[in-house]
């Protein structure tokens, strides 16, 4: 789903293999997850895929735009704060044909309980979407 070396940058400490996704309907939905914690560094990464039966145009709703990705693409960003620990999270959804491939990276600093920078994890979003959606065309 995604090159060996990416999984190292984005998620430092994490098997290349990842967790596949549970579903109740694997022909429709898949995906994996990575996580590691790489000292006192914590990431996050899950990828799923989301396949209809029918091609149609779909729209993504909210969040900001990503041009050139996919039929349509978005991406949404979040920082949460619990027990002190700062965590922040983009989420990038993207359309394609009858696909629909959701992005979430998240990650933290567990030392000094701040927050994974904006612009780290923003991109390392869209860019493992970008690997993502390219995977479909196997």
């Amino acid at each position: 789903m995604l090159p060996e070396s990416m999984v190292k940058d984005l998620v430092p400490g994490a098997k290349p293999a990842g967790n596949e996704l549970k579903s109740s309907d694997l022909n429709r939905r898949t995906g994996c997850s990575w996580h590691a914690l790489d000292g006192f560094d914590y990431r996050w990464l899950d990828i799923a895929y989301d396949v209809k039966s029918v091609a149609g145009k779909q729209k993504s709703e909210g969040g900001s735009p990503v041009p050139g990705l996919g039929d349509d693409a978005s991406v949404t960003e979040k920082t949460t704060k619990d027990d002190d620990q700062g965590i922040r999270e983009a989420v990038v959804t993207v359309h394609q044909d009858n696909a629909t491939v959701t992005v979430t990276y998240n990650g933290g600093d567990f030392e000094s309980h701040k927050a994974a920078d904006a612009d780290e994890i923003r991109k390392g979003a869209i860019s493992a979407a970008g690997k993502a959606l390219a995977a479909l065309d196997g």
